[in-house]
């Protein structure tokens, strides 16, 4: 399991991009991805010390039904950490044997290229998004 990407859930990504690129020492190639299977639009951020670190992603809401914006209407701001790991299936039922509860079941991921996701909450209340490595 490695550490994917940390997601950040922003009102609008045009408007904070070059801000927050600039505020972490990122980079942004100015792509905007739509999944309308999760309602949000997404983008991600890479380091431009260490491209091979971690990427951010910033999560818009697609509009009022997206699951993301009850989070955005209590400020937004830090959402989940994303783990690639080799089976979803497989960390799925680990995360259930270590009291997570599933909260999304696998679906494909526009950004990922249609990679399957899936989302859990620890036993510690931390969103955790699982992506299947392709």
């Amino acid at each position: 399991m490695a550490l994917h990407h940390i997601g950040f859930v922003v009102g609008s990504i045009e408007k904070i991009v070059e801000r927050f690129a600039r505020s972490v020492s990122a980079q942004w190639d100015g792509r905007i991805i739509a999944d309308p299977l999760q309602g949000v639009r997404v983008t991600f951020l890479r380091s431009t010390t260490s491209p091979s670190e971690s990427l951010i992603e910033l999560v818009e809401p697609s509009g009022e039904k997206s699951p993301v914006q009850n989070f955005l209407k209590r400020g937004g701001g830090l959402h989940h950490l994303c783990y690639e790991v080799d089976s979803l299936i497989a960390q799925l039922q680990l995360s259930r044997s270590l009291g997570g509860l599933v909260v999304r079941q696998p679906l494909p991921a526009v950004a990922f290229g249609g990679r399957q996701i899936a989302w859990v909450y620890t036993a510690d209340k931390l969103l955790t998004e699982y992506l299947e490595r392709g």
